[in-house]
This record gives C-alpha cells, structure tokens and sequence, in this order.
C-alpha cells in the first residue's frame, strides 16, 4: 500500500468513483466498503471523519452523522493502481446499519 498522493488517483475508472475499504485500527476488521469521489475524499481529510459518496441519494454522506457512530480517519493509503482506498479508521459503535459491529458480520450465518 502506498502514502495517499490526491493528484494520482484515478477517479475515472469508476465514473468518479473509487472505492473505499475501512479497516477497523484496533482489530484490522474490515467493517464496510463505501465510494468516494474526489469531493467526498476531500470531505474526509477536511473534517476527519469518514465521508462517502451516496450512490442511492447521490450526496455526500458522513458515516455516523445520523446514529452518531462516526469513523474517525486514523490513516489513507491507496491500492497499486491508485484506484482504490484503504482507509484505518477508529469506529465510534457499530458500523452496520443493522446494528452490528461491522457490515460483514454474520453474513455467512445460518
């Protein structure tokens, strides 16, 4: 992984999207997977707190401006390719909209 450089990251392979993965700091989880775009990185790094692009209500969304469980930017390093984020983060509750720690758990549950 490599030091976030703004200037080469490739927006355009995704439409202006790229991904973005959050990685709990503590426990190395992965606790979600959003988009951002150029404005919404720049969000992030403005006011600390993870900010991604909403594909269904198409704005800018702050993971926890409604439930309060913010993700707190620890560190951003990006992919080979420079098309996708890894993003450290300290989660401030769970992060699921569904209430659990993260949006992978209990996915393979019976």
């Amino acid at each position: 992984m490599k030091k976030l450089n703004l200037k080469q990251l490739d927006f355009n392979i995704g439409t202006g999207l790229i991904p973005a993965i959050i990685q709990d700091v503590k426990s190395k989880d992965i606790l979600m997977l959003g988009f951002m775009n150029k404005e919404a990185l720049k969000e992030t790094l403005k006011i600390g707190k993870v900010t991604f692009w909403s594909r269904k209500r198409q704005c800018l969304w702050t993971k926890g401006k409604n439930s309060g469980n913010f993700l707190e930017v620890i560190d951003i390093k990006t992919d080979c390719d420079d098309d996708t984020l890894l993003i450290t983060a300290r989660p401030n509750g769970p992060i699921c909209h569904t209430g659990n720690y993260s949006c992978f758990d209990d996915i393979n549950d019976d």
